[in-house]
């Protein structure tokens, strides 16, 4: 075959060729939009989705050149069907010379649809894969993130994150139920501003809420004007899934994904890796807690360990020694030496409750607020002790938690507040339930000594009492 026919011919096995020669989507809708205005000459072509929702774009152009209004008068469609799924439209205008598209232009372009429909198939495929394959690799990173010892917080924060990087979405919230039965916005990744949107609720009663309380995923096309959708940062947001963290039965929360006002809707294959993806998180997330809570439970049993070791070994020894010592210096003839062993008895006096605050201190929660007044002083003295650059040497006698009821107590740890917050140097704290006040009630003593700045001296010492 010789003349245009052939030079056609050659043209659509040159569009046909390049139709397949890119494994993205994108690139391939675009190759078979350029192909089909080469081929027939056309000044434009267009391809629109007959659903726009399954791939996610709504429409591809190519503009040759600018068309006459003869040639505008004339068009052409040809549908493009995958499989026997009618997956668009192809729209030609502006046939050179002006005249009609024909018969001949026709059977060319369905030949090149018929190569069009293998390519987007095969081209599917291939972003299902990729995009499977990202979202088994974030996955995969948020389990390895969470496991290896985040706070709660900052658990949530990833999950958040690596999802909106995932969906490609403008915002990664998660939602947690709340006491008076709504869900409340407790975590916020976004690309711009998040000002307002954590601490977000949906109060109870909203149309959406019970779908997210059970367990229930949501898909939403336009967050701004979805009725169901009643928060006041909706208007920010276009298309949105809101998919249930849930694992085990167990509902921690809510990962919602809204994409910008006028963004592209999300794809069934979307929707549906983003739910494996909750799933996954889910999981993951009971996992770290359950992890984090194994590791609490071993520090605190570290510590009563040792607690029971200081006391049982170290106190009972050095208080034996204090025996021996106070023994000794009631001997007789032993009174050169009295005035040495009185100073080693008291020291050894001094050592013991020292210990037994420490013990004190590693029996209490650490994460928990402070019970009892000896907590509480202990607190006070931890909290001044990156002010003063070291940590007060705190001294306990008689049993203050039982002692010293919770008014006289309040009154107490307020005069140590001035008190440290007055120290300059080394501080010692000694609190006294045994003393005996000059009205002859039984009273509290506390005692703040400063030594001053660098120890120069010029220290100070405040003394507080109140009867008990």
């Amino acid at each position: 075959m010789t003349g245009p026919s052939a030079t056609r011919l050659t043209r659509l096995l040159e569009a046909v060729l390049g139709v397949g020669t890119d494994l993205g989507l994108p690139g391939t809708l675009q190759r078979i939009v350029d192909g089909a205005a080469e081929l027939t000459g056309a000044a434009s072509a267009t391809l629109a989705a007959t659903d726009p929702g399954r791939d996610g774009f709504t429409e591809i152009r190519a503009v040759r050149r600018p068309g006459t209004a003869a040639e505008a008068a004339h068009r052409l469609r040809v549908p493009i069907h995958v499989h026997d799924e009618e997956f668009g439209e192809l729209l030609l205008a502006g046939r050179p010379g002006g005249g009609p598209f024909t018969a001949e232009d026709e059977h060319l372009l369905r030949v090149l649809a018929a190569h069009a429909g293998i390519a987007i198939g095969n081209a599917r495929l291939y972003e299902a894969a990729r995009q499977r394959e990202r979202w088994i690799e974030g996955a995969a990173a948020v389990t390895t993130a969470l496991l290896t010892g985040e706070s709660a917080d900052d658990a949530l924060m990833t999950v958040a994150e690596r999802a909106r990087i995932l969906a490609d979405a403008a915002a990664g919230v998660i939602l947690q139920p709340t006491d008076e039965g709504g869900m409340e916005i407790v975590t916020a990744s976004t690309l711009d501003d998040p000002g307002g949107i954590v601490g977000t609720t949906i109060a109870p009663g909203s149309a959406v809420l019970e779908q997210l309380l059970g367990g229930e995923p949501v898909f939403i096309a336009d967050s701004a004007t979805d009725p169901r959708m009643t928060t006041h940062v909706r208007h920010r947001f276009g298309p949105s899934m809101m998919l249930p963290l849930r694992s085990g039965g167990r509902l921690i929360g809510t990962l919602a994904l809204p994409r910008r006002r006028g963004g592209r809707p999300y794809t069934a294959v979307e929707r549906l890796l983003a739910g494996q993806f909750a799933s996954q998180a889910a999981l993951a997330l009971v996992l770290a807690d359950a992890a984090h809570r194994r590791e609490r439970l071993a520090v605190h049993e570290d510590r009563d360990r040792i607690a029971r070791d200081l006391h049982d070994l170290v106190v009972q020894r050095l208080f034996a020694t204090g025996m021996t010592l106070e023994s000794t210096r009631r001997r007789p003839g032993a009174e050169e030496v009295g005035d040495i062993l009185g100073r080693a008895v008291e020291e050894l006096r001094s050592t013991v409750q020292e210990v037994r605050t420490a013990i004190f201190a590693l029996q209490q929660h650490p994460a928990g607020p402070p019970t009892g007044l000896r907590a509480r002083v202990l607190r006070e003295t931890a909290c001044a002790a990156a002010r003063l650059g070291h940590t007060p040497s705190t001294h306990f006698t008689g049993a203050v938690d039982s002692l010293v009821p919770d008014r006289v107590g309040d009154r107490l740890l307020a005069a140590l507040r001035r008190a440290l917050a007055a120290a300059a140097g080394r501080v010692e704290v000694t609190v006294d339930a045994t003393v005996r006040l000059a009205d002859g009630r039984d009273g509290v003593r506390l005692t703040v000594h400063d030594d001053g700045p660098a120890g120069g001296g010029a220290g100070t010492t405040v003394t507080w009492e109140a009867p008990l």
